[in-house]
């Protein structure tokens, strides 16, 4: 496997990164890109803007995953969208491989911190299906994966629980924010 800029004139790299994405997210996200359509348009903007845009590419020409990352803060952060990974070969490090990718583009970019927000629209933890206020902070201290939720992945890169936007996707579907340090020196 290789990880490389993914370019705006791979037109096969760009089609394959948007069928993924209509499947990996299809089970517990499928309003996130529901169509080929709506996957490529997503593709086409992350490209058109200044982003890191990142593919993990098999020896074959096979992409396995495609990662991005938004300067925000005045590049002091980065937010880490999206992640994809081909749903046969998921739990093979190819994701893995992509944060620290990221982390690393970013560090090299003056960049501080990575964040992300990863929805729970499927009831995959505790913080799905209730009303998280007004002690939104104490819900947050007790958070469980109930069904293989994303944010053990992202804990597992290093990454911590930071916040919650509840009710971010609709009543009881809230966003959980997560941020690493991957750069910088206490000044």
């Amino acid at each position: 496997m290789q990880i490389m800029d993914l370019r705006a004139d791979d037109a096969a790299a760009i089609r394959q990164i948007a069928e993924m994405m209509v499947e990996a997210f299809r089970e517990h996200w499928p309003e996130a890109w529901p169509n080929l359509e709506a996957a490529l348009e997503e593709v086409h903007e992350a490209l058109a803007d200044e982003r890191i845009n990142r593919i993990a590419v098999a020896e074959d020409g096979v992409v396995l995953g495609w990662i991005g990352g938004i300067s925000e803060y005045d590049g002091n952060a980065w937010e880490l969208h999206p992640l994809v990974v081909r749903p046969d070969r998921q739990g093979e490090g190819i994701g893995q491989a992509l944060v620290a990718d990221l982390e690393t583009r970013v560090r090299e970019q003056g960049g501080l911190t990575v964040f992300l927000g990863t929805d729970d629209e499927d009831n995959m933890t505790s913080l799905a299906g209730r009303d998280l206020y007004p002690n939104v902070a104490e819900h947050l201290g007790q958070i469980k994966n109930l069904r293989r939720h994303p944010f053990e992945f992202y804990q597992k890169q290093g990454y911590v629980v930071v916040g919650v936007i509840p009710d971010a996707n609709g009543w009881g579907k809230p966003d959980i924010l997560m941020a690493k340090r991957v750069g910088g020196e206490k000044g």
